[in-house]
């Protein structure tokens, strides 16, 4: 019987280099909707820092938007992050990819003095405010540990990233493939991802297992 515990899902664009890991994007609405809850995808409406020739490497000259990319994830049925009322969900989570770092934050350039996007930064606040469980995979949990401060996140077992999340007063806890995180406190979830050497299956097992999670709390 399907539940009523609803996702917002926050994408970065489309592609590991400049947008949202597909894979991570794809199993995490995957877990949801195995497990009977339901979801909705959100994105801002804003111009991507820079477009990447996923065959190439090499940054291209032209022009995108992060939301009408993120749509190519969603087929379409998404709205921008301005539109998201807290109040309508259970629980919000972001897959990763490099857009998170470049997109929804300056964190790929400038690292522990970097800031987060407005919009996003609101939206983790109000589900914090609200205890409401926030979920984050790959980099992801870097910007909620940016907005947040003082919370235990994993992004796996990088020592540069995990000096950064240390820096803005997080805790980060080392993990391993398909390993989740939990802030009991606070509510938030973190697995590793990409973050790690990791097979497409390990990723659906992280992706999954962080769903899972979230939604226990939530019914408990």
């Amino acid at each position: 019987m399907k539940n009523d515990i609803k996702f917002a899902v926050i994408l970065a664009g489309c592609g590991v280099y400049d947008g949202a890991e597909i894979h991570e994007a794809t199993f995490t609405l995957y877990g949801i909707a195995k497990h009977e809850a339901s979801y909705d995808i959100f994105a801002p409406d804003i111009e991507q820092y820079h477009v990447v020739n996923h065959l190439s490497g090499q940054v291209s000259s032209e022009k995108r938007n992060v939301l009408v990319e993120s749509a190519r994830i969603a087929r379409g049925n998404i709205k921008p992050t301005s539109e998201l009322l807290e109040k309508n969900y259970d629980a919000v989570i972001f897959p990763g990819g490099f857009g998170v770092a470049k997109n929804l934050s300056d964190f790929a350039f400038i690292g522990e003095k970097c800031s987060v996007n407005e919009e996003i930064a609101t939206i983790i606040k109000q589900f914090h405010s609200n205890k409401k469980p926030i979920g984050a995979l790959c980099i992801s949990p870097v910007i909620v540990a940016r907005v947040l401060g003082n919370i235990d996140v994993t992004i796996g077992n990088d020592t540069n990233t995990a000096s950064a999340i240390k820096s803005f007063g997080a805790n980060h806890i080392e993990t391993k493939h398909g390993e989740v995180a939990i802030d009991k406190i606070h509510k938030i979830f973190t697995t590793p991802c990409y973050m790690l050497d990791s097979s497409i299956v390990q990723i659906a097992e992280g992706a999954e297992n962080i769903v899972k999670a979230m939604i226990v709390t939530i019914n408990r």
